[in-house]
């Protein structure tokens, strides 16, 4: 089977390329970037941008299954620096996927979609979308996920993963920030609250996506519905950043501010950088405010009995795994 995975350079779309590799599938890759890495897996690669049409388009044909994995994250930027890749690029698979007769498309979401700034605690997929976002990352990737649900039909069958707070080896987004803050002293407690929050390990979240595709179907079970994809071990936040810490030998975090305090600082931040258009992004936002002192852990019942998900690498055993890579590296 030929598969193609956008962002098969990434972090998560490299992991789902090496699942794929390892149960004798054609993989290609689509990417703004030549990786050498893949290049070395005999991973086929396509070069271009999701907003070309006509490069999407190039990219899809003659594949039979889709992983859209790409996208534009981050906390600060302007509306159109995620719209035109996390929308635009998502209509542009879809049509690809529809002029190319794919039968089959699995999209990469995230649960900060229906993310409203309060507790998420042990909530399942009926949670609505909220009526205002505070990052224009959540607010496009909510875009982009009602497209690739409404897009299900008796052609194309579509199913959206909402993996939360993605790590392990080779992570070039979550825990290098964490140590890079951690380091400079930087790192703040926000709130005294021991908030519970959920992430997974990278080799689960790809795991999750390969299963969800072996499900889908047209008007299968999965076809047409979001799964929140976890470790299903929600910790007290700032336990698990230690933890994430202590791998790289660095002391726990102590210090702590009050989350009406961060908040504040967030908004006076993003109205400076707005105001002088500086470059870079704010140490604190109102959206990361929110997010490091509020709950944000999910019920995966509809993932374990649609199509079989059980994390199988532990958190205990993936930051054993992250101790090892990052030791390798010094």
């Amino acid at each position: 089977m030929k598969v193609l995975v956008t962002g098969g350079g990434g972090f998560l779309g490299k992991a789902i390329v090496k699942l794929l590799l390892k149960q004798g599938d054609d993989v290609c890759s689509f990417s703004r970037n030549i990786y050498p890495q893949l290049t070395a897996l005999g991973v086929e690669q396509t070069v271009g941008d999701l907003t070309d049409i006509s490069a999407v388009i190039k990219a899809v044909d003659a594949c039979d299954l889709v992983y859209h994995v790409a996208a534009k994250a981050g906390v600060w930027g302007s509306y159109d620096e995620f719209y035109r890749p996390n929308v635009i690029g998502t209509k542009n698979i879809i049509q690809a996927c529809r002029k190319c007769a794919i039968t089959r498309l699995v999209y990469t979401s995230s649960p900060s979609v229906v993310f409203d700034g309060s507790d998420m605690e042990g909530i399942d997929e009926s949670v609505p979308y909220p009526d205002h976002y505070l990052s224009w990352y959540p607010q496009t990737k909510a875009e982009a996920e009602q497209l690739v649900l409404a897009a299900n039909d008796a052609t194309l069958a579509t199913v959206v993963l909402r993996p939360h707070l993605i790590w392990g080896p080779e992570d070039n987004h979550l825990v290098p920030r964490i140590l890079e803050q951690g380091r400079a002293g930087a790192l703040r407690r926000i709130g005294k609250n021991p908030c519970l929050v959920d992430t997974v390990y990278v080799d689960n979240a790809a795991e999750a996506h390969i299963l969800a595709a072996k499900k889908l179907s047209v008007n299968g079970a999965v076809a047409g519905k979001a799964y929140f994809v976890s470790n299903d071990e929600p910790l007290p936040l700032w336990d698990m950043v230690n933890r994430i810490l202590a791998t790289d030998g660095l002391p726990a975090v102590e210090k702590m501010i009050s989350p009406r305090l961060a908040y504040a600082i967030g908004g006076l931040l993003e109205n400076i950088y707005r105001l002088f258009k500086l470059s870079g992004e704010p140490r604190m936002t109102r959206f990361v405010a929110k997010e490091l002192s509020t709950a944000h852990w999910f019920d995966l019942s509809a993932a374990k009995a649609d199509f079989g998900y059980q994390p199988q690498v532990s958190i205990e055993e993936g930051l054993s795994r992250l101790q090892g890579w990052l030791r390798q590296g010094d």
